[in-house]
């Protein structure tokens, strides 16, 4: 969502507006939107944000392509000097692409989510300060998100939380390679990074998206396929992609700290058989790599499977015959 496409009577751009309307949510949307959406932060999302072991950012690079990012501390490791700042006291990981994108004015878009409340917030804004140990944001943009299809877990710190940005073994592609192919076929989380750029300044948002284990599927060594299921309606995601059709994912092996960083071009896929055979999903996300990274055991934090989203069990999968939860 970016705070320079918005209208002065309507918290949401363009783009977001054009796909409200196109799937006949708009007038809920913005009712939502209006009472939701605010340009600071209050008191429970201050205090949520610092209670936090990860944050989820979203940065683009030179060649405006979005990439999703994390970074990791003990709790407190964020903390809100007052209602518009976000101070964040902690170091990209080593060779997250935040590394390269965290400058000065850039835009910025922060994902704060607990697993094992299944709570999440947002927060959007410009980076105002950078320092050895971390960076500061001025938030133009905080909101609540709904707890849907988030997967219950506990975490536990590593030894590596003090020391972030150590070296791990690095892989980079521009087709996925075997190893980084297991770990998106098993995965039931990602996280998304999408640009809205037709205004000056534009803006990042960073989004979940949770389903069934292998709820991604793997078309070729470039391309992926992921359903889109119910949410909030205001389609921040969908409205980015429409007007810039480029994403960054992420993926996280919560039992061994794996990393994958994906960035790449986007097509929505709005209806037909493809969809429709997926149980549940109201559009498809098709993803072509065009740049990748894997970086193992590289997240300091190791999380303990509790259970799935109970929205789950209303899901399909790419493979209806071994469709459950066990």
């Amino acid at each position: 969502m970016a705070d320079s496409g918005a209208t002065a009577d309507s918290p949401f751009h363009a783009g977001e507006r054009e796909v409200q309307q196109r799937v006949g949510v708009r007038e809920r949307a913005e009712q939502l939107g209006r009472r939701a959406i605010r340009d600071h932060m209050p008191e429970q999302h201050r205090t949520f944000f610092a209670q936090l072991p990860m944050l989820l950012v979203g940065t683009v690079d030179s060649d405006d392509r979005p990439w999703a990012s994390v970074v990791a501390g003990r709790p407190g490791f964020v903390s809100s000097p007052d209602e518009r700042r976000l101070r964040i006291a902690a170091a990209p990981l080593f060779a997250d692409p935040l590394g390269s994108t965290l400058t000065i004015g850039a835009d910025i878009g922060l994902l704060g989510i607990e697993p094992h409340s299944r709570r999440r917030n947002r927060a959007n804004g410009k980076v105002t300060a950078i320092e050895a140990g971390g960076f500061d944001v001025t938030v133009s943009q905080s909101f609540g998100n709904c707890p849907q299809y988030i997967q219950a877990r506990t975490f536990e710190l590593t030894p590596q939380i003090d020391h972030p940005d150590a070296a791990h073994p690095l892989a980079q592609f521009d087709a996925l390679d075997h190893a980084t192919r297991i770990q998106l076929a098993a995965a039931d989380t990602l996280f998304i990074a999408s640009a809205f750029r037709d205004a000056p300044g534009g803006g990042i948002d960073v989004s979940h998206r949770g389903g069934k284990p292998g709820f991604v599927r793997i078309d070729d060594a470039r391309t992926l396929s992921v359903p889109d299921f119910a949410g909030n309606s205001y389609f921040n995601t969908y409205g980015n992609l429409l007007r810039h059709p480029r994403a960054g994912l992420l993926f996280i092996d919560f039992d061994g700290g794996d990393l994958v960083y994906l960035t790449g071009t986007t097509e929505i896929i709005w209806d037909g058989e493809e969809v429709s055979r997926f149980a549940g999903a109201q559009r498809l996300l098709r993803f072509t790599l065009t740049e990748g990274r894997r970086v193992s055991g590289a997240l300091p934090l190791r999380w303990s499977f509790a259970s799935y989203a109970p929205q789950l069990a209303k899901t399909g999968s790419w493979h209806a015959a071994t469709d459950r939860l066990d």
